[in-house]
C-alpha cells in the first residue's frame, strides 16, 4: 500500500485494525510525480483479507454510511449502508460455509447489484476464491471457465440459473447454485437461505499472498487463461486508482462505471478500491448502454467520478448532451485515447480524462494524472508509483523512443500469482534481465522524452509493411475523428510486395452509406494526418465490429478476415 513521508504532506491516517496496516493516502500537496514516487513505499501486511477491508472495517466505524446505491431499471436507487453489506455478506458466508472448504472456487454470475458486492465480500471472508463471470457469456464461455476452475458453488440470477441447467451434467464439481431471484427448478433461493442465517461471521484469517480472485483473460490472443490473484491485488491497485482519479478520494466522491463488475476494470478499478476508501458506488444495470442513459444517470445520482471504457466514451461522443455534465474525475483504459476524445471530454465533463493501462495479470501500472501534468494525447501516461515499468528488448532496457516489450518488474503487489493449472504459460510470462525478473505484458511500447509510456500495440497486432512497423492504435484514433466513422479496427492484410498493408475495418455512423468514394475519402483523410506509410490502403465497411465482453476490438477476428480476403484474391 502507498506510504508517503509524513513530513511532506498533511497526512490522513487510517488504522485498519491490529491485523492490518497503516495507510496514508496520496494527496496533491505533493505537487510533483517525482516527489510522490520518491516518497512512496509498499507496506503490505502479512495478514490481509479483502472482504474485511472493504466492508467490515467501515461497518464497525461508520455503519450507516452509504456503500452501494443500487439503481433499478426505473431509475430509482436503493441505498445500502456498510452495515447492510456486512450483514448480507455474513449471512451468505454462513449459508455457504458448511459446503465449502478454504480455497474452493465460487463463481459470481450477476450484473452490477448489491448482491454482487456482498458475494465477493462473503467469498473473501470464507477464504475461498471468487470467479467473476459476465452475464453476457454464452454457454461455451461459461463451461470453459467453470470446468477449468473446478468451481464448487455459483451465485447468479434466474437467467443464469436457466443457462447453467443445460451445463450442469458437464460440471461434476459444481454442487451449489444460488439465485438472487428466488427458488427455481435449477437453483436455491439465496435470500431465503441468508435470512435463516446469523449476521455474525468470523472471517477466515488469510495472508496477503493467499489466493482470492480468479479472473480469466479476454481471450484476444488465444484460449482464455485463468489469472489467479492474491488478496494483496487490491492494495496493488490503489495507487493507480488514486492517480487516475486525480487523488482519489476527495470529499463528496461517488463513483460509477458501465463496465461489468466481472471485468477487472469494474471489480478492481472501481468497486473494491472505492469501498476500501469508504466511497459509495453506484450500481446500475443498463439493459442496453446508451449515451443518454449514461448522462442521465450521472446527473440524477450525483456521480462525481467514473471509469468510462473507450467504447463507452466513443458512443457518448456521438450523442453528446445538451449541456455539460460536470464531473470531478474520469478515467479510461483498455485502448489508447486520441486528442479528439481528450478534447471532447474536457468540454463535456469539465475535466481531463485520465488514461491508464494494465492487463488482467498486472493491472493499473501506468496512468496519466491531469492534476499533476497535462495529458499528452496518444500517450498512456507515467508508471504509477510503486510499479517499475520499463521497455525491454533483446534482454536489455531500451533507450528513449526505442520500441520494445512493455514489462513490469517482479515482485509487485498487483501482479498475479499464476495462470490456473498452466505452469508453462506462467513461466512464459516472465523473463530475466540482468538478474531481475520481469513480467512481459505482451504489448509493444516505448518511453517518450517526457518519461511517459506510449502504447504501440500488442505484439501480434504490429503491422510490418514495406520495412515499417506500424501500430494500429494511432490509425484507429485518427479514423474515429472522421465524421462518418463510428468504430474502426486496423490490422495487417498480407501483401506480396510489402509483406502487409494497413487494412481498416470500419463501422459507419447511422445515416452513412458505404461506397468506394467514402472508402477513398477515409483513406485520404488518414494519409493527410499521419505518416504516408500509415494510411489504410484497404478500407472495408462492416456492420458489427467484433468486440470482447469488455468492449475491446478483437483484432484476431479482423486479421482472419484480411487473410481470407488475401487468399481469395490470389
Amino acid at each position: 500500500m502507498p506510504i508517503v513521508n509524513e513530513s511532506l504532506i498533511d497526512s490522513r491516517i487510517d488504522i485498519i485494525g491490529p491485523a492490518f496496516h497503516r495507510h496514508i493516502t496520496m494527496l496533491p500537496k505533493l505537487s510533483t510525480l517525482d516527489a510522490i514516487r520518491d516518497s512512496f513505499a509498499w507496506d503490505v501486511p502479512a495478514r490481509y483479507n479483502i472482504g474485511v477491508d472493504i466492508c467490515d472495517r467501515w461497518a464497525d466505524r461508520t455503519p450507516d454510511a452509504p456503500a452501494i446505491f443500487d439503481v433499478a431499471d426505473g431509475g430509482g436507487a436503493t441505498t445500502y449502508s456498510f452495515a447492510d453489506l456486512r450483514d448480507l455478506s455474513n449471512q451468505l458466508a454462513n449459508a455457504l460455509r458448511p459446503n465449502l472448504q478454504r480455497g474452493d472456487r465460487v463463481a459470481v454470475l450477476l450484473p452490477q447489484c448489491v448482491e454482487t458486492a456482498a458475494a465477493h465480500i462473503a467469498i473473501a471472508k470464507l477464504g475461498c476464491v471468487a470467479l467473476p463471470l459476465f452475464t453476457l457469456f454464452g454457454p461455451d464461455a461459461l463451461l470453459h471457465r467453470l470446468r477449468d476452475s473446478g468451481t464448487r458453488a455459483l451465485i447468479t440470477n434466474a437467467a443464469g440459473a436457466k443457462t447453467l441447467a443445460t451445463l450442469r451434467a458437464s460440471l461434476p464439481a459444481l454442487d451449489i447454485i444460488l439465485s438472487v431471484d428466488g427458488q427455481t427448478d435449477h437453483a436455491d433461493d439465496l435470500h431465503a437461505l441468508c435470512q435463516a442465517q446469523s449476521s455474525e461471521f468470523a472471517a477466515v484469517e488469510t495472508h496477503a499472498d493467499d489466493p482470492a480472485i480468479l479472473i480469466y483473460t479476454s481471450g484476444t490472443t488465444g484460449a482464455p487463461k485463468g489469472a489467479l490473484h492474491a488478496h494483496r491485488v487490491l492494495l496493488g491497485h490503489l495507487p493507480g486508482v488514486e492517480m487516475s482519479h486525480d487523488f482519489f478520494p476527495q470529499p463528496g466522491d461517488r463513483i460509477w462505471t458501465p463496465a461489468d463488475w466481472a471485468w477487472i476494470g469494474g471489480l478492481l478499478d472501481v468497486l473494491m478500491p472505492a469501498l476500501h476508501h469508504g466511497v459509495p458506488v453506484v450500481a446500475c444495470r443498463f439493459e442496453k448502454f446508451t449515451a443518454k442513459a449514461a448522462f442521465d444517470l450521472i446527473r440524477t445520482h450525483g456521480i462525481r467520478n467514473a471509469f468510462l471504457p473507450p467504447t463507452a466514451l466513443k458512443m457518448m461522443r456521438l450523442d453528446p448532451p445538451d449541456a455539460p455534465v460536470p464531473m470531478r474525475s474520469v478515467a479510461s483504459g483498455g485502448e489508447t485515447l486520441g486528442r479528439e476524445l481528450i478534447t471532447w471530454g474536457q468540454q463535456v465533463f469539465g475535466t481531463t480524462i485520465n488514461e491508464f493501462y494494465g492487463q488482467t495479470e498486472c493491472n493499473m501500472i501506468v496512468s496519466s494524472c491531469a492534476a499533476l501534468k497535462p495529458a499528452e494525447p496518444g500517450v498512456m501516461g507515467f508508471s504509477v508509483p510503486g510499479h517499475d515499468v520499463e521497455i525491454i528488448e533483446n534482454g536489455r532496457i531500451c533507450a528513449v523512443d526505442e520500441e520494445g516489450d512493455i514489462a513490469v518488474r517482479a515482485p509487485d503487489p498487483v501482479m498475479f500469482l499464476e495462470y490456473w493449472n498452466n505452469p508453462d504459460a506462467t513461466a512464459a510470462k516472465f523473463i530475466e534481465v540482468s538478474g531481475q525478473k520481469w513480467l512481459l505484458t505482451g504489448d509493444k511500447g516505448c518511453k517518450t522524452p517526457t518519461g511517459r509510456i506510449r502504447f504501440i500495440g500488442r505484439d501480434d497486432d504490429i503491422i510490418s509493411s514495406g520495412g515499417y512497423r506500424i501500430g494500429p492504435a494511432e490509425i484507429e484514433d485518427c479514423l474515429l475523428t472522421h465524421p462518418a466513422v463510428q468504430m474502426a479496427g486496423v490490422v495487417g492484410k498480407p501483401d506480396a510486395l510489402r509483406g502487409s498493408v494497413v487494412a481498416a475495418y470500419v463501422q459507419l455512423v447511422d445515416g452513412q452509406t458505404p461506397s468506394d468514394a467514402l472508402a477513398s475519402d477515409i483513406a485520404a483523410y488518414v494519409k493527410a494526418r499521419l505518416a504516408a506509410y500509415e494510411y489504410p490502403r484497404v478500407v472495408r465497411f462492416i456492420h458489427d465490429m467484433p468486440l470482447t465482453t469488455t468492449g475491446k476490438i478483437i483484432r484476431a477476428d479482423l486479421r482472419l478476415r484480411a487473410e481470407k480476403e488475401a487468399e481469395d484474391e490470389q
